[in-house]
């Protein structure tokens, strides 16, 4: 064992051993994922407090009874999306204090509200109009030295909250491969992570997952005994199966944002009604991919039809993740009670594009995905309140379809 990765986890041990044994002291059941940006300011403004003030950015139009709304349907908590990318940037130095702040008092507004809340340090890419994301973090050991002590500052910042009421979740998605030596390096990694949150925050429950972008594959990958702590939770993200629940997005790589038009579940629809909804994809493919890629990207489509036009195949899809994390959960004694589904969604709309996914079809996917999880004991939160995958709106606050919130009334308590 390298010295660093033996040094981090005795330091690791040596915090935990001065901490009572027991479960995590956060619980909760049913949530939803709040928005992170909705307007992207540039990193030229993030000096500007206008720009970043109220921090995250649906404090700007979210109010305290739009949350108690989400009590009421039946939600108890609500995963919080952080960026952390300000708090690394240069720019912001003279915000900093107030960016934390900012932070803090948004918990509470949940809190106050009914609600309990994940505080989700949420990377995202790096790009013109940022020049921190998850690559720069992940690939840059002085840019994650500099993350980990941002972890250790959050942590001390919502240390002195409710446990009960409020718990951290250290990073979203990791951005590393699903095995071998890349899965050591984010155990590795993973440890500075908590060792740092958990110096900082002796009773918050922390929220980890594995690599592999917070996948189940990533989370099976993990020994969770390395972590000896048992004011855990783990988890893992499912958005099977993709080529229904990404339809028409722009950023999902070259295929996805070809396939608009597929109902859930494909047999929804008569034959004829879905054949001819998988013709117009064809057509789309045919016209705007690259004439290189547009043979490929047909045979894709016929593949990825074919594993799902039964409803056994289907639900073998959808239920491969929660398998497989069950597998994990029973080999290393696990609770179910400590696994989070932490998000899982099916897109509405793409910004800038016409197609918007009929709303039945999201409230019979979540409804599924819901059914998945709580069989198994599991948690859960959905992406997410707004945007793209918007549940209760859309874009520029414009409420959304409501059949997924309808369906999320009638779960029962």
């Amino acid at each position: 064992m390298p010295f660093l990765a033996r040094a981090i986890k005795i330091a690791a041990l040596a915090i935990c051993l001065t901490l009572p044994a027991h479960a995590a002291t956060f619980e909760v059941r049913r949530g939803i994922n709040l928005d992170i940006w909705t307007t992207w300011p540039d990193e030229s403004r993030w000096d500007e407090r206008e720009a970043l003030l109220p921090f995250p950015e649906w404090r700007r139009s979210v109010t305290g009874a739009d949350l108690a709304a989400l009590k009421a349907a039946g939600l108890d908590f609500v995963r919080m999306p952080v960026d952390p990318s300000p708090f690394l940037s240069d720019k912001t130095a003279a915000l900093r204090d107030d960016l934390f702040a900012s932070v803090l008092s948004s918990a509470r507004m949940a809190n106050a509200a009914g609600l309990k809340v994940i505080v989700d340090l949420h990377l995202m890419n790096a790009g013109s109009n940022r020049s921190i994301g998850m690559g720069q973090v992940m690939e840059d050991p002085a840019l994650f030295d500099r993350y980990v002590e941002l972890v250790r500052k959050m942590g001390r910042l919502l240390s002195k909250e409710d446990p009960e009421q409020v718990a951290f979740e250290l990073m979203n998605e990791p951005t590393v491969g699903c095995e071998g030596a890349a899965q050591r390096g984010w155990e590795d990694r993973l440890m500075r992570l908590f060792s740092a949150a958990r110096a900082s925050a002796t009773r918050l429950t922390l929220i980890l997952s594995g690599s592999c972008w917070g996948t189940a594959e990533g989370l099976a990958a993990l020994d969770p005994n390395m972590v000896p702590d048992a004011n855990v939770i783990w988890s893992f993200h499912s958005y099977a199966p993709f080529l229904l629940t990404h339809q028409g997005a722009t950023w999902a790589g070259d295929f996805i944002p070809h396939v608009t038009g597929l109902p859930y579940p494909l047999d929804a629809v008569p034959r004829a009604e879905l054949d001819a909804a998988i013709e117009r994809v064809r057509e789309t493919i045919r016209r705007d991919a690259p004439f290189t890629r547009r043979a490929g990207l047909l045979s894709y489509l016929d593949e990825q039809v074919a594993a799902l036009d039964t409803p056994e195949k289907l639900s073998a899809a959808m239920s491969e993740p929660f398998e497989a994390v069950a597998a994990w959960a029973s080999k290393n004694g696990v609770p179910s009670s400590e696994i989070l589904l932490g998000e899982f969604g099916m897109i509405r709309q793409e910004y800038g594009t016409s197609f918007v996914m009929p709303a039945p079809y999201r409230a019979a996917y979540y409804r599924d995905m819901i059914a998945l999880a709580e069989k198994r004991g599991y948690a859960w939160s959905m992406w997410g309140y707004g945007g793209a995958f918007g549940i209760v709106e859309e874009f520029e606050s414009r409420k959304a379809e409501p059949e997924v919130m309808e369906m999320i009334r009638g779960l029962g308590r």
